[in-house]
């Protein structure tokens, strides 16, 4: 837990479920809901922002555009859980914590994409790590099968967010628009063949079309990145292979010199 002090622009802050931008080492931005820090802050995605009266929580990174021939921005975006009571000073310091791990899920659909197909994917992933693991964000993406498209989210929510865990659903078959493998592989830096033989394996004790799946599993900064099919039924069988170990993988991942032995 560390203490920052940020200074708030009016009415920021002070609505429920607003959002606002959190600058470190720019100014204010007139007429923008936002708060800025002096100092470079070592935020993630899931971090929350507390004093004695509000809560704010990190949902991931944005790029602002600059003005006057000053270079865009990189800054925090933020939802206010607690709102800040009316009359505090601007300058407030509060508390940065972050308990759990941070989740995005991605759903790759054409139909579910166009609103033609309601997904029920994406939401279980959420509901079943939630259920064995603490989380302390879930963010939800829904994309066409576009292989460029889940290359950039998969980059920006492991390197510039910064998430512990990125499982997309959907697009791993042999399908003329399923590249949701291809799309993965080309932004991996370290794969986990373990986790890849373990949803084929639990996949083929239900069905011999779970020969066919291609899903990929891998490392990208400090993400865990793991392809599960498109189907819910097939969505709870294969993630549940993977969850006994996704806590674990994701600390080592991130630097836990733990020895694996005493685990």
């Amino acid at each position: 837990m560390s203490e920052i002090t940020l200074r708030f622009a009016k009415h920021t802050g002070q609505t429920p479920g607003q959002r606002f931008l959190l600058f470190a080492g720019q100014a204010l931005q007139p007429g923008v809901p936002c708060a800025h820090a002096d100092a470079p802050l070592a935020l993630r995605p899931g971090h929350v922002l507390h004093g004695d009266q509000e809560e704010h929580r990190v949902l991931g990174r944005v790029w602002w555009p600059g003005q006057a021939q000053m270079p865009d921005a990189a800054c925090w975006l933020l939802e206010t859980l607690v709102p800040a009571p009316v009359g505090l000073e601007d300058e407030r310091r509060l508390l940065a914590s972050r308990d759990g791990f941070a989740l995005a899920w991605i759903t790759l659909s054409d139909k579910g994409a166009a609103g033609q197909r309601v997904d029920a994917s994406g939401p279980l992933v959420e509901e079943l790590v939630r259920a064995a693991m603490p989380v302390s964000l879930a963010r939800g993406f829904v994309l066409p099968d576009e292989e460029r498209g889940i290359r950039a989210l998969l980059m920006q929510l492991a390197l510039q967010d910064g998430f512990d865990l990125i499982c997309t659903t959907g697009g791993t078959g042999v399908a003329p628009r399923d590249v949701t493998p291809e799309a993965t592989l080309a932004v991996i830096e370290k794969r986990l063949p373990g986790f890849e033989r373990a949803m084929t394996m639990t996949s083929l004790a239900k069905t011999p079309h779970g020969a066919v799946s291609r899903a990929v599993c891998g490392t990208l900064g400090g993400a865990v990145i793991v392809n599960l099919p498109g189907s819910p039924k097939a969505v709870r069988e294969c993630l549940g292979a993977l969850i006994p170990a996704l806590a674990h993988t994701i600390e080592k991942l991130q630097g836990d010199p733990s020895d694996c032995a005493a685990v």
